[in-house]
């Protein structure tokens, strides 16, 4: 692996004026992957949605990454740092497009995905996290989390207990990280270990149906 960066890449589910004051929904990838792994989803949920999947910054092997990890998955909090704001950046005119920005993360993009929603509550709508984690603090001062905690953010975690990947550290973290800082909807899958499942996909549009778009 190489830390190297990559200028933005994103691939978007449609490019014109029919985008325009739509929820636009945000696909982060996992580590090693790239910006084609996870646009496939929007197949499975609600065609009112923008969806736009983004390449994380790093080079990891073929694919990408957001920030290095090493073998315990541990992380370097400049790195978080730095990719959270990059991709803010890369977000920021897009918002004043659409009529509102939710985050989708898988593995690390779900640790991605929350880190953005504590560094700008007032510009994101929702997060599904999907066997992933939220990262700890660590001095990041971009983060704030008693913002957070005054306006909890609408959270879909999903995840198999025995997940092979993810920590017990990392899960142990989050567990009590978003009981202080949002509005939880967890799900749990077995057998599907570190992966997604159509089941899964179906309660992800039935929250984004109700949480987003204020459907019954």
């Amino acid at each position: 692996m190489t830390s190297s960066e990559t200028a933005p890449v994103a691939i978007i589910s449609r490019n014109d004026d029919s985008r325009l004051g739509t929820p636009l929904l945000v696909f982060l990838h996992g580590y090693g992957s790239n910006e084609q792994d996870l646009i496939g989803l929007s197949r499975y949920l609600p065609e009112e949605f923008t969806y736009l999947s983004v390449r994380a910054p790093l080079q990891a092997g073929p694919g990408f990454c957001w920030f290095p990890l090493t073998q315990e998955i541990d992380y370097s909090s400049e790195t978080v740092s730095h990719s959270v704001v990059a991709l803010w950046q890369l977000l920021e005119p897009l918002s004043k497009q659409h009529s509102s920005i939710t985050l989708l993360g898988f593995s690390q993009g779900m640790a991605m995905a929350t880190s953005l929603a504590r560094y700008q509550r007032e510009a994101i709508t929702a997060v599904v996290g999907l066997s992933g984690f939220a990262v700890e603090p660590r001095d990041l001062e971009i983060f704030d989390d008693e913002k957070l905690q005054q306006n909890p953010i609408p959270l879909f975690w999903g995840r198999d207990l025995a997940d092979p990947v993810i920590t017990q550290d990392k899960i142990a973290f989050t567990l009590g990280w978003v009981s202080k800082h949002a509005e939880l909807t967890s799900e749990t899958y077995p057998q599907i270990g570190h992966s997604i499942s159509m089941e899964e996909l179906e309660d992800v549009d039935a929250f984004l149906k109700k949480v987003v778009l204020g459907q019954e």
